[in-house]
């Protein structure tokens, strides 16, 4: 992964709201992995202090930063992360094993 979208993807995680917003998407992904629905933004907009614009505006943020990517689902908004993205940071974040 380069730089240019190792920071895009930093940028996009720094503010504290996208961060908590991200983290429960993630959260209700893990719960409802074996429906493979991924998560209801409905379901996680009520335990944000967040209107729905802003919501809105931080999940464009993510999806831009291709560490969620989201779809219509009928009336609902559906997320889910990028999982691929999330082992491109990890692997880039560790640590060289010394010998």
């Amino acid at each position: 992964m380069d730089t240019a979208k190792m920071a895009k993807v930093f940028k996009a995680l720094s503010n504290p709201n996208r961060l908590e917003l991200y983290l429960k998407i993630v959260k209700k992904q893990k719960t409802s992995y074996k429906t493979g629905y991924g998560c209801f933004i409905s379901d996680i907009t009520q335990s944000l202090n967040i209107g729905a614009p802003t919501i809105s505006h931080h999940l464009k943020e993510l999806s831009n930063a291709d560490l969620i990517s989201t779809e219509r689902k009928g009336k609902y908004l559906v997320a889910r992360v990028n999982e691929e993205m999330i082992h491109e940071v990890n692997k880039l974040l560790k640590f060289p094993k010394e010998d």
